[in-house]
This record gives structure tokens, C-alpha cells and sequence, in this order.
């Protein structure tokens, strides 16, 4: 079986698949060009460059394609990246494309099940027809949509992922602070990040729609609530709560957020989901890091290092 990019080591030539999650061009000092390519597949990423450029290269080597690539792995500034001799287009309907993109940690039925017990556990019934409404509007997508394009769950089934963990962490804290609305806390969080189904392309080889781009997942979904809301035929302070719930979650302007968190719930909203995105971020910066190393510098976490302790080291 053909080696998976987490298990690469300096040196390896090897023939294989993967999907192209990324591809620019540069020029080299003589000014002729070279591509920079984005290799993935379920374990994770690598950086490819490939020195030699025909134009059929820019066809074959297009982000979103699988390819057939002929190549060696080599150490660069303490980063693996990939030397390509040659890469062959390969059909989508000739691979099985679950090799390409990374496995969520927890298997989606079982996500499913969770996200159906938590909304099913609403006691407001007003706020439950919401929250049902707005998931019924994207419900195929919302099971398998990436939570983003590459730091924190960008991977298959990610936002639901992320929704569920935010509800977990909302659960057990409702259990500590008697004061928090959990009915609210917990439609906070199963659809809070619903708009980024609008933002991002999908699961494979994702980046970013021109309505995402030009709008963001943030404006896009506190449109959804209000339009649900009309729809419904739901009046007064419930809906309102829950747009700012949305509006709010990124906790300031400079994240993206129009408005700060001004309820209880919306400012937990925003700590539980700060909270869950950096430890995806640290923890996918830690893979590979051996205990009694630090990570490279992280630039979704204020630039910092973060240190891999020798505790974490496995028993032989």
C-alpha cells in the first residue's frame, strides 16, 4: 500500500495520489516558472514544488484535482515539502475521494445522533422551530460541510463537528452557572456557523464562495435567522437574541464580529467558540511535534510557539 503524507521522511521517491488543495505560480531568478502545489490526502498536507513548467502542468496540477504524482520528498528549513518529476491527471470517478480529505475524529452518525438529542432537548418550542428550520434548510450540507478553509476543522463533517463539541462544552457549563439560558446557549451553538455552508466551497479542495468572500458567514446567517423568522411567523425578543447571538460570536469588530457580545449566553457563545477553534488549531500544529519540541510559530495563535511536554511522550 501506497504510503500516506503523515508517514513521508526525508529522501523518499515515491509514485502516488493526492488531491490538489492548492496551486500558485512564481518565477525563478532566470524568470522562468515554477508551481507551487498543495498536495493532500486523509493524513494531512505537503507543500510540492515543481521546477520544470509545460502549460498542460497548469491544467492537470489544478486545485480541486486528483493526481497521479511521481516524485521525491525532501527536508527543507525543517519542513518537509515534495520535488515533482511528474504528475498525470487521474479521474474523480476512478478514486475513492474519502482517501483525500481528513477524517473527522468522531464518525458523523454519531455526530447526528447528538446534534438531533441536543435540538430535540430545546424546551422553548419557539426557539426549537427555529433552530429546526434553519438546519432543514441546509440539512445534507450541514452534516458534511468543513468548519473552515484551513485552520480549525477544515475537514469533512467539521461544522458539524465543531457545533456539537460547542454544545457539549455549553452543556456542562449550563450545569456550573444556574443563570445561563440553556435553550439559547445550545441553539447558539448548533447554528451559529450555518452561513459558512454559503461561505465555503464544500468539503473537498475548499476555499472560499464570491458570496463568502464578499459578505462572510457572519451576515450571511444573521440574514438567515431573520428571513426564518418571517417565515415562521415569529415575533419579538426570541429572534433578535438569536441574531445577535450570531452577529456577536467572533466577540469584536477585528475578528469579524459588527457587535460585541451583550447577553450572557452570546458572551459564552463567543468564549466556547474561541475556545474549540484554538484547541483544533494548537492540536493540528502539534501533529508531528515530538515531546520536548516546540511547534513552528503559529500565526492563528498571536504568532507564539507552543512547547510539546515530554509527558505526552507514548510508552514504548
Amino acid at each position: 500500500m501506497s504510503k500516506r503524507i503523515s508517514e513521508f521522511t526525508d529522501g523518499l521517491v515515491i509514485e502516488t495520489q493526492f488531491l490538489v488543495s492548492g496551486l500558485s505560480r512564481g518565477v525563478k531568478a532566470d524568470g522562468s516558472r515554477y508551481l507551487n502545489v498543495t498536495l493532500q490526502d486523509s493524513s494531512g498536507q505537503i507543500e510540492g514544488k515543481k521546477w520544470d513548467v509545460a502549460d498542460e502542468d497548469l491544467n492537470i496540477l489544478a486545485s480541486g484535482n486528483v493526481v497521479s504524482v511521481y516524485g521525491e520528498v525532501y527536508q527543507y528549513k525543517d519542513k518537509l515539502q515534495f520535488k515533482i518529476f511528474e504528475a498525470r491527471p487521474v479521474a474523480l470517478g476512478d478514486v475513492d475521494i474519502a482517501r483525500f480529505v481528513k477524517e473527522c475524529p468522531v464518525p458523523k452518525e454519531e455526530l447526528k445522533k447528538k446534534a438531533d438529542a441536543y435540538i430535540e432537548s430545546i424546551k422553548d418550542p419557539d426557539l426549537k422551530k427555529m433552530v429546526v428550520y434553519l438546519i432543514d434548510q441546509h440539512k445534507a450540507d450541514y452534516y458534511d460541510y468543513p468548519a473552515a478553509v484551513r485552520n480549525h476543522h477544515a475537514f469533512a463533517s467539521g461544522l458539524l463537528y465543531h457545533s456539537v463539541t460547542m454544545a457539549d462544552i455549553a452543556e456542562a457549563l449550563c450545569k456550573i452557572y444556574p443563570n445561563l439560558n440553556r435553550d439559547y446557549l445550545i441553539a447558539g451553538t448548533l447554528i451559529h456557523d450555518i452561513g459558512k455552508i454559503t461561505e465555503l466551497s464544500g468539503p473537498v479542495a475548499t476555499k472560499f464562495t464570491f458570496e463568502g468572500r464578499m459578505l462572510g458567514h457572519i451576515s450571511i446567517m444573521q440574514a438567515e435567522v431573520r428571513e426564518a423568522a418571517h417565515a415562521l411567523g415569529l415575533t419579538g425578543e426570541m429572534p433578535i437574541l438569536l441574531e445577535h447571538m450570531v452577529l456577536s460570536h467572533h466577540g469584536v469588530p477585528e475578528f469579524g464580529s459588527p457587535v460585541v457580545p451583550e447577553t450572557r449566553e452570546a458572551m459564552v457563545l463567543n468564549m466556547i467558540d474561541n475556545l474549540d477553534a484554538k484547541m483544533l488549531v494548537l492540536d493540528k500544529a502539534l501533529e508531528g511535534v515530538a515531546p520536548g519540541e516546540w511547534s513552528q510559530k503559529i500565526y492563528a495563535l498571536d504568532d507564539a510557539f507552543y512547547y510539546n511536554p515530554l509527558y505526552n511522550k507514548k510508552e514504548d
